[in-house]
């Protein structure tokens, strides 16, 4: 194995680390959501930091091993997917935390009715879930899927939107909490873009091929 391959492994183990960490910030934040839990919500909010490190020192070794090395093309796809894909994770955990903050505000409230939200919200995590399922399988097939089912995320989110925005309209007393839930849905959105961010990369990192916009994904 050549020396930058070895190295190359060992950076996606760090950026395969880093997307755990992220994966739970997701649930946790989910879950205190949907069971009004302050617990998981905290906890996200405290581990933000950690993965802004760990951001920052994948950066910095993705960095080095282009300066001290030779990569082939191949390897060059690979480095760039790694930059791009480890900047996409800290945003999700940058919403996570976002969605625990609001969260926090929601949970001392009567139970709102959260409509299609658990449905946006598991669709969300399993594409994050799935997109580094990819990544570590080389499965350029299931990292298309991905990048297919942001379309049904962008459905439902239109779904929400709408129901919060005539909620508001009929009780003005629920504007404070609809806007909470409007933000919870806008941001388990852009987590569902970011994970279709990690699947095209995935997919040019495998095939060489740029998808963004779906371009030649179907």
């Amino acid at each position: 194995m050549r020396r930058i391959e070895h190295q190359l492994y060992e950076l996606q183990a760090r950026l395969l680390e880093m997307g755990a960490l992220v994966e739970t910030a997701i649930h946790d934040s989910i879950r205190a959501l949907l069971d009004r839990d302050e617990a998981p919500a905290r906890r996200v909010i405290e581990n933000e930091a950690r993965i802004d490190r760990m951001e920052i020192a994948i950066d910095d070794c993705a960095v080095s091993l282009f300066a001290l090395n030779q990569p082939t093309a191949c390897d060059m796809r690979r480095l760039a997917a790694t930059v791009k894909i480890n900047n996409d994770l800290e945003r999700m955990g940058d919403l996570a935390a976002h969605i625990a903050e609001r969260t926090l505000s929601l949970i001392p409230q009567a139970p709102l009715p959260l409509l299609d939200l658990p449905q946006l919200a598991r669709l969300a995590a399993d594409m994050v879930h799935e997109s580094l399922d990819a990544l570590v399988r080389h499965d350029a097939e299931l990292a298309q899927r991905v990048v297919l089912a942001d379309d049904e995320v962008d459905r439902l989110r239109d779904s929400l939107y709408s129901t919060l925005v005539c909620s508001m309209q009929e009780n003005a007393a629920a504007v404070p909490w609809d806007i909470h839930l409007l933000f919870i849905v806008r941001h388990l959105e852009r987590i569902a873009d970011h994970a279709t961010n990690i699947g095209e990369d995935v997919l040019y990192y495998l095939r060489g091929i740029d998808v963004r916009h779906h371009a030649s994904v179907a």
